[in-house]
């Protein structure tokens, strides 16, 4: 309650602030840039989606209040289609002032549910983007497990919480609570929801990547020896995944990757991205029955860890792939 009364209020002053604020900052910023020789107007595409961002959210969360008054605050599927609303019209407004477009390859993959999505994490709009293609172009529910400190974000607060969703305390001393929480998130789910969890738990980089990877070796070396090409991807942490499996044994697996997101892991990153026209984003799924999946690595630590992670060296080679495409598609292109 502390926090929402800190982030809500300060969200409706700094959407106002913004837009009363526009005729101030905008010839600011357009000047900043021109001085900077970045003729597409990084700052002013950045801050331009910060009023849209600002205005979504608090629209987000009057309609939330709205629900709340009426007795409607445990109405599930009035807020999954306020979080099909917010997730459509986010991207719209990316596509818009930063110029994020999406191209979604095996949407198919997703039906028939129930389905447990285990997805990459690169950059800071990864659940936006996943929430898109699963409740917009898949039609389709997701139950998410994301780490607490998102919770800042009002709309997840609130609208996050009255979904079954599990926000993750990633600094826990005891982590099986944590792990109880993920089998009970999935126990059950229906052909119509998707519960999505990233794997790696953190977006990943290339510091983050060899920090990790020297941490595996120190403890078991064969998995390093597994792991050591990896190029693109953090190595997966298979405990989350581990217990999803166990809470919904019925569930197949989908695995996402996407290219386009690569170095938008920092503030400075997003401007460099956006200094340039942005080819669209390449979002793919695809799908693994359950009766591939060995039957017994959903009891054996060390048999799933080896299938997910052999998963993930085949995901990390396809963006690997999928981005050399991408690079010599732009070299031809400037050639």
């Amino acid at each position: 309650m502390k926090r929402r009364l800190i982030s809500m209020p300060g969200l409706i002053i700094g959407a106002v602030i913004l837009t009363v604020a526009i005729p101030v900052w905008l010839p600011l910023v357009l000047v900043i840039d021109a001085c900077r020789l970045k003729w597409r107007f990084p700052l002013a595409r950045l801050l331009s989606f910060a009023v849209c961002w600002a205005w979504l959210e608090t629209a987000g969360v009057l309609c939330s209040a709205a629900y709340w008054l009426t007795g409607q605050s445990m109405n599930l599927p009035k807020h999954y289609a306020l979080q099909r609303w917010w997730a459509e019209r986010l991207l719209r407004a990316l596509n818009a002032t930063c110029g994020f477009s999406v191209e979604v390859e095996n949407i198919d993959a997703l039906k028939p549910g129930p389905v447990l999505m285990f997805a990459r994490h690169a950059s800071l709009a990864d659940s936006l983007v996943s929430a898109y293609v699963v409740t917009t172009l898949a039609q389709m529910n997701p139950r998410y497990v994301l780490k607490r400190e998102l919770l800042a974000d009002p709309c997840l607060d609130v609208v996050g919480q009255r979904l079954p969703n599990h926000f993750l305390d990633r600094h826990a001393t005891d982590s099986t609570p944590e792990l109880e929480a993920l089998e009970t998130l999935v126990t059950n789910i229906d052909a119509s929801t998707v519960g999505i969890i990233f794997p790696e738990g953190t977006r990943a980089n290339q510091k983050k990547r060899a920090r990790a990877l020297e941490k595996i070796a120190a403890i078991d070396s064969v998995r390093a020896d597994r792991l050591h090409a990896m190029k693109h991807l953090l190595p997966p942490r298979p405990a989350g995944a581990a217990a999803m499996l166990r809470g919904c044994p019925d569930a197949n697996v989908v695995f996402a990757w996407h290219v386009g997101f690569e170095g938008l892991d920092t503030f400075g990153g997003i401007l460099r991205a956006i200094s340039s026209r942005m080819p669209p984003i390449r979002f793919h799924l695809r799908r693994v029955e359950r009766a591939e999946i060995p039957s017994n690595s959903i009891t054996d630590t060390e048999e799933l860890t080896k299938w997910l992670d052999n998963e993930w060296m085949r995901m990390d080679r396809e963006v690997d792939e999928a981005l050399e495409a991408r690079n010599e598609k732009r070299r031809n292109h400037h050639g």
